[in-house]
């Protein structure tokens, strides 16, 4: 009997059609990324806002936002020559109002002279404005002491989460046994648990010491590679300096940490490196640490560095702009991460603008100096003031223990459960 040409696949498409993609047939590693900063929480509090909205009555009248820390949120003003410069760049018809001081204008000219068509609406090169990424390592080179700090080692990014991930998708690598590990603090910044879900790495936790304020132990270090060896293949160690989300003050004496990651990629997560507020501490930058320990460890040790405009005095997290130093990166991978940045064509350039100013701020000669330094001073100040207070409260509160808030801009508070309500909650 002959069919027409066509009339099965009409009567299989006159039934209900399934879904192509499924939670059964999506990819699984998907599945299993947690990342609570955005998570169940947070989905609670925007109904809570929404029933407050509608006149629902409750026992209070606002929710306050403290799952990230995004300051501008949480009422932070904007350094102004930072907006002031971004206005002229966005709309450059501007650099003729005489609202603007000049210094603000020239850096405005200058970054726009250096973006396609002289605009902030054209891509750049996939790894960011060739002098933005110069600016960027001068100001390393300024930061460490005068080591110097090349351009092309120099990655400019959507942020630091961005760039970190992108690192990770170059070490993760295996199956079974022969997975990539990496190893990460607890407790933890859930974009590194997230991403190695995401990526089906192993995640290899290292244990804070609560105890000692929160600090990094080699011994404990050690516990944790030697466990993972018998179900993966650790090849990184994160370290977050300061610490995030413990408020811990940088490691110390990192020396001891590179000396142990001899044989691990290390990644140095150092988006807080303005934000230390323990008397008598301050940033080292791993980097720096590094080149100052001489060969073999300067010549060998491989290292990817992050920073960001998110935080620090600036808090402009909205515009993600970030980078990546990389040292003692084998060349031919080094392109591979050229070409893996490539495929997301480049950073926003609003936020690559920031970071040019973030990294080359106006000079004691400029005249938006004394108010840039003013209003610089006066944002740490404050977050050094809160992250005290912040301290000081919990342990007020009977049941909270808090460890000083010695850097970063997070605390991280225990809480004891009384028996009875251990025993209830059972």
């Amino acid at each position: 009997m002959a069919v027409r040409a066509g009339g099965h696949n009409q009567a299989a498409m006159n039934g209900p059609k399934e879904k192509v993609l499924t939670l059964d047939t999506m990819n699984a590693c998907v599945k299993r990324v947690e990342y609570a900063v955005r998570g169940p929480i947070v989905l609670r509090a925007l109904e809570l806002e929404q029933e407050l909205r509608q006149g629902v009555k409750k026992p209070f009248t606002e929710v306050i936002r403290a799952n990230i820390g995004d300051a501008h949120a949480m009422g932070q003003k904007p350094i102004t020559f930072l907006r002031q410069v971004l206005a002229l760049c966005v709309h450059p018809d501007l650099l003729n109002s005489p609202d603007f001081p000049e210094d603000a204008k020239r850096r405005a000219e200058s970054i726009l002279q250096a973006c396609g068509g002289h605009s902030l609406g054209a891509y750049s090169n996939s790894s960011g404005i060739q002098p933005i990424r110069e600016h960027v390592a001068q100001y390393i080179q300024r930061r460490d002491g005068g080591i110097p700090a090349d351009p092309n080692n120099i990655f400019l990014s959507t942020g630091a989460s961005d760039a970190i991930v992108t690192v990770l998708k170059l070490l993760v690598a295996g199956e079974g046994r022969g997975r990539t590990g990496v190893l990460i603090p607890i407790p933890q910044y859930p974009l590194y648990s997230a991403a190695l879900a995401e990526l089906n790495a192993v995640q290899v936790d290292y244990y804070l010491d609560e105890d000692r304020a929160w600090a990094l132990d080699v011994a404990e270090l050690r516990r944790a590679l030697c466990q993972a060896r018998g179900h993966c293949c650790p090849r990184a160690l994160c370290i977050i300096n300061p610490g995030n989300p413990t408020g811990a003050r940088p490691p110390s004496p990192p020396q001891n940490l590179i000396r142990f990651g001899e044989r691990l990629f290390l990644m140095s997560d150092e988006v807080y490196q303005d934000n230390v507020y323990a008397e008598g501490s301050q940033f080292h930058s791993f980097k720096k640490v590094l080149m100052e320990m001489g060969p073999p460890y300067s010549t060998q040790q491989e290292l990817a560095s992050f920073h960001s405009i998110s935080k620090g005095y600036m808090g402009e997290c909205g515009l993600r702009g970030g980078y990546v130093e990389v040292v003692n990166m084998d060349p031919a991978v080094q392109q591979q991460m050229q070409k893996l940045m490539s495929v997301r064509l480049c950073p926003p350039l609003p936020g690559q603008a920031v970071l040019d100013m973030v990294v080359s701020p106006p000079e004691p000669s400029d005249p938006s100096f004394t108010q840039f330094q003013a209003e610089k001073q006066a944002v740490l100040a404050n977050l050094a003031a809160k992250a005290k207070l912040t301290e000081q409260v919990f342990n007020e509160v009977p049941g909270i223990r808090c460890n000083p808030v010695q850097g970063a801009m997070y605390s991280f508070p225990r809480i004891e459960l009384p028996p009875r309500a251990i025993q209830r909650a059972k």
